[in-house]
């Protein structure tokens, strides 16, 4: 996607603050500091305007990044960080879980590993909290660039195998080289594409029950 036109268009931790536009959504989950403000920034092209921060776990809120009128990017609180009190880790859980559940919108959640080490027991969790809520997730392995390419395959095979994930469902990506991106937004405009076809099919069929039912009642009030 050629992407010029974006910005922060809500943050929110409940359903009232979130958009109301109906456009489709691809969220982002993962450890608070795996990267994911850095991969949005990255595909958005731009420098800042997904929030960064050298301080894990500063994200508390969900944020939506309209891209191009066409979708939102949505990233999701960082999870796993370990100095923030268990309290405020069950809050940001519930934030998400009632997203996860209840957004219509939601096309797709991408879990977000380091791509440097083995997937750890919350990440584990997290995928399987996500293929719970109907969601096929799809897995980018971040900092890539900051392995040898000779050591880039080895480790997405440890993701693969770790987090019981298919092969095409794995993509590496670099902030720095930016390696990976236009994979990326193939896949999610293939995605948004496939969830619009599909809505129309069913706008459709559900328009030609309706105008059958109604065919039915009328033939039934002539007899």
């Amino acid at each position: 996607m050629n992407v010029q036109n974006v910005f922060l268009e809500a943050v929110g931790v409940k359903e009232e603050q979130y958009p109301t536009s109906g456009l489709s959504e691809i969220a982002f989950a993962g450890k608070s500091n795996v990267g994911k403000s850095s991969l949005i920034n990255g595909l958005i092209n731009r420098k800042k305007l997904a929030r960064t921060s050298s301080a894990p776990g500063k994200t508390q809120t969900i944020n939506f990044y309209n891209v191009e009128e066409k979708l939102y990017l949505v990233d999701l609180p960082g999870y796993g960080y370990a100095k923030v009190s268990k309290t405020e880790r069950n809050r940001w859980a519930r934030v998400i879980e009632d997203y996860l559940y209840n957004r219509k919108t939601l096309q797709q959640v991408v879990l977000l590993v380091d791509g440097r080490h083995e997937p750890n027991n919350n990440d584990i969790m997290m995928i399987d909290w996500i293929k719970s809520f109907g969601f096929e997730p799809l897995v980018i392995a971040t900092k890539m660039d900051k392995m040898k390419r000779s050591q880039q395959q080895k480790a997405l095979s440890i993701i693969r195998k770790k987090l019981d994930v298919k092969s095409y469902h794995i993509y590496p990506f670099s902030a720095i080289t930016k390696d990976g991106k236009d994979k990326i937004w193939e896949v999610f405009e293939e995605i948004i594409n496939i969830k619009h076809d599909e809505s129309e099919v069913e706008s459709k069929a559900n328009e030609i029950k309706s105008e059958a039912n109604e065919i039915e009642s009328k033939s039934s009030e002539k007899q």
